[in-house]
């Protein structure tokens, strides 16, 4: 025996020698070899397979191995991007909220401070992914809200192959954490394709959430294509497990692949709604913000001027006249938006500390000098979707509920708290948007696109603790990635002839603060909010601002204004009526940029978008009256599961009960905040509706199941007469009545963003509470067949979007 293991000994130390002689660099065995490599086409071909003759291998040379490397000394390569993050928030661009970690990397970095994103969640992560404009990428706006034309399908072509595809066939690896929202709404379920999930767009690793939010306490998550079991931790969060999984993912690759450079891509869920934070951190804020909004762009500005931030001179730009001034709230308001802005800070300050703590493991590996990091500060500006008041449950916005001052005081103590699903009042939105004026959505202005940006590369810039004006942009990362490694950008991936990349890269301004800018001309739209820049100069329209449920004008009969930015930072002073020559000739070229870019059509309609047969966006249950489940069939998201909202429904489930009965979930969509749930609890069959969050309608059968098989009926007959309306609910049980009663509102427009639809189980967030979620909820019988079907009694689709608009503005009034 001991024989044979010292013969395996030899053989697998002379296997290993060969190896090292015969070269693992390259197909020369050498870095030089590997240097020299055509990398304009993706993947490198290996080199043609030799052909033998000769019978014994021992009389044959082995050849050298193949591999594909990085070029000599490329950097790792580091992405962060927050999410809703105005350019007026963080300490290191004069905001009121400390981040240590961002303070850090600019004092030994770079600070810019005329960089721009998109506007708006999908078309940033596209576009900085890509190098090119999110129309160009199909992203004109959320991947929800697609439609069926070119610019906004929010299908990524092929055509435009990612910065991660690229990296990883020139040899890195590479991983993504956190949120994605870049896969077709249609397309985000266990049947695929997968062509535009994660790993299937360059990343060899993805451990985050699939859509644009998730609940920080309870997400679901997925790790690659496979759906993440969350553990049973009442402190569980998932900015400290996205980190745990970052961390771990960089030790592996030091330790097993110390040689082969990684790029890390870290979006955090933060610091969009639900801004879901631990209380101890909550506490660190406590009278931060009793100055109010007014007073903090007034204070916030300043530290801008002083900082460098801003030019001197710089004015803020006029408020919104939607926003109060603070000193005409009431108590109650001052009490409830205070505490509002307390734990948003609270979630940026989290936040920054795990990006500390990714970044301390890459330090500790040695890499951090030879790591290029880009610590994107937003990836629009701060968000002013919650409205007025702010909100308690995010998706009241969405179905048409106001939710009022004094209600929502009530409930200050558990704010951020897993109780809620909260947002903020949009004041803070503007103030965080400091020194501009508008915010998320508005990618007309730049408190909707300008976003704070510190690289980092010790070994990469020799300049520390310096600002960068140059007019930059979110497509600028990509191409300034590739020429920081070294790498060309290729004209051809996976065998598509790629549409060149439209961004400009940013490796001129390192060391040189006074550079010329090469990056003058760049279009902005999102859902009708429109401007053009070109050197210095800005021409806009304000369309829509995000509070608002309907345009201020039609396309054409919009109102522009322009700016030079040269002179006027913060967009305060329109001089459009001083130079109409000069707008016009912006108008004309914002026009030339749309048509080059695939912009128009513009598509400015917002409920019609949520519609998917109104706008030819695919649907995976269009035309279909009923679906077939079974048991452990489980998280199906809203956009792929059949809709039962605003029609009658019938649920019919085959169950075997055990000798000792039945607990548990047969069916849910959704969860706290709202949605629906069929179960047994005490052996019983019952079904509750849950109205986010703020009322439960309960029917539960007096009889208990015996066991053996049964046949489980819940009937809901819909009122009619619009969205929203009630109906009335009644189960049977092998075809007798067991019990009835009355549902009086239902959620017309979404249940949830991240909730989703289970067969015998309801992951995330109980819809029952005493029925519970995850493991506890799991049904202890079997579900061998569920049938789900709808019967349309619903307005036509005109109407309905009518309704649901005049619901909203209802709800924002």
């Amino acid at each position: 025996m001991k024989t044979t293991v010292r013969f395996w000994e030899r053989l697998m130390v002379c296997t290993a020698l060969t190896l090292l002689v015969a070269g693992v660099l390259g197909p020369a065995g050498t870095q030089e070899a590997a240097d020299k490599i055509d990398r304009t086409v993706l993947p490198i071909q290996a080199p043609k397979r030799p052909v033998y003759k000769e019978l014994d291998v021992r009389n044959v040379k082995t050849p050298p191995h193949f591999e594909v490397n990085a070029p000599r000394g490329a950097p790792n390569v580091v992405i962060i991007l927050i999410d809703d993050l105005g350019f007026g928030a963080t300490s290191t661009f004069g905001g009121p909220i400390r981040t240590p970690t961002l303070d850090g990397l600019a004092q030994n970095g770079l600070r810019y401070n005329n960089f721009h994103t998109t506007a708006l969640c999908s078309p940033t992560r596209a576009a900085l992914k890509s190098g090119r404009n999110h129309h160009t990428v199909n992203m004109g706006f959320i991947t929800e809200f697609a439609t069926g034309f070119p610019g906004n399908t929010g299908q990524i072509p092929n055509a435009t192959a990612p910065l991660a595809e690229m990296l990883r066939l020139n040899g890195y690896s590479t991983a993504a954490f956190g949120k994605w929202h870049e896969t077709a709404a249609w397309e985000a379920s266990i049947s695929g394709p997968f062509d535009r999930w994660p790993t299937h767009q360059g990343f060899d690793k993805f451990y985050g959430f699939i859509g644009g939010e998730t609940n920080q306490w309870a997400p679901y998550l997925y790790d690659g294509v496979t759906q993440v079991e969350l553990p049973d931790d009442p402190k569980y969060h998932f900015m400290t497990d996205m980190t745990d999984k970052t961390v771990a993912w960089i030790k592996y690759q030091k330790a097993l692949t110390p040689g082969k450079p990684f790029f890390v891509y870290f979006a955090p869920g933060a610091t969009h709604a639900p801004h879901h934070v631990p209380k101890e951190w909550i506490a660190r804020w406590k009278g931060k913000f009793d100055l109010g909004w007014d007073k903090l762009r007034e204070e916030t500005l300043s530290r801008q001027i002083k900082m460098g931030v801003v030019p001197a001179g710089t004015k803020l730009a006029p408020k919104p006249q939607a926003i109060k001034d603070w000193d005409k709230l009431s108590t109650d308001e001052k009490r409830l938006f205070t505490h509002q802005a307390e734990v948003f800070a609270a979630y940026l300050d989290y936040t920054d500390h795990e990006i500390g703590r990714m970044l301390k493991a890459i330090e500790v590996a040695g890499e951090l000098d030879n790591t290029i990091v880009f610590y994107i500060a937003g990836d629009n500006g701060a968000s002013a979707e919650g409205g007025e008041n702010g909100m308690f449950n995010e998706y009241t916005y969405f179905n048409g509920v106001q939710e009022k001052v004094p209600d929502l005081v009530k409930l200050i103590d558990t704010w951020g708290s897993p109780e809620t699903y909260p947002h903020m009042a949009a004041g803070w939105a503007v103030a965080l948007d400091t020194p501009f004026a508008w915010t998320k959505q508005v990618a007309s202005d730049f408190g909707g696109t300008r976003n704070g940006m510190v690289v980092h590369w010790p070994k990469g810039i020799k300049a520390k603790n310096e600002t960068r004006t140059q007019f930059s942009h979110v497509i600028d990362v990509a191409p300034t990635v590739l020429e920081a490694a070294g790498l060309p950008e290729p004209k051809v991936v996976n065998g598509t002839q790629q549409i060149p990349m439209e961004g400009v890269s940013m490796v001129y301004t390192f060391d040189d603060a006074k550079a010329p800018d090469r990056h003058t001309t760049q279009y902005f739209e999102i859902s009708g909010n429109r401007a053009i820049y070109h050197d210095g100069w800005l021409a806009r329209t304000i369309h829509r601002a995000a509070w608002e449920s309907q345009v201020r004008h039609p396309l054409q009969q919009d109102i522009w204004e322009m700016y030079n930015v040269l002179t006027d930072f913060s967009l305060a002073h329109d001089i459009s009526a001083k130079n109409p020559k000069k707008l016009a000739e912006m108008q004309q070229l914002f026009l030339k940029e749309a048509g080059k870019y695939h912009v128009l059509p513009i598509d400015d309609r917002l409920f019609e978008r949520a519609l998917a047969e109104k706008v030819g966006r695919p649907d995976l249950m269009a035309g279909r009256t009923s679906l077939t489940l079974a048991e452990d069939m489980t998280g199906m998201m809203e956009n792929v599961f059949i809709n039962v909202k605003n029609k009658s429904k019938t649920i019919t489930a085959e169950v075997e009960i055990p000798s000792g009965g039945a607990h548990g979930t047969i069916i849910a969509q959704g969860g706290r905040f709202g949605g629906w749930s069929l179960y047994m609890k005490d052996g019983r069959p019952a079904y509750d509706y849950n109205f986010l969050g703020l009322s439960h309608a309960t029917i539960t059968s007096t009889q208990s199941l015996l066991p053996g098989k049964a046949a489980i009926r819940f009937d809901f007959a819909y009122d009619g007469g619009g969205l929203g309306k009630g109906g009335t609910g009644t189960i049977f049980v092998n075809g007798q009545k067991v019990a009835e009663g009355r549902i009086e509102r239902t959620q017309p427009m979404i249940f949830s963003a991240d909730e989703t639809a289970d067969v015998g189980i309801d992951l995330g967030t109980p819809v029952v509470e005493s029925v519970g979620a995850e493991h506890k909820s799991r049904f202890t019988g079997s579900i061998p067949k569920l049938t789900i079907e709808v019967r349309d009694i619903s307005p036509r689709v005109e109407d309905s979007v009518n309704q649901a608009q005049k619901e909203v503005t209802r709800a924002t009034e």
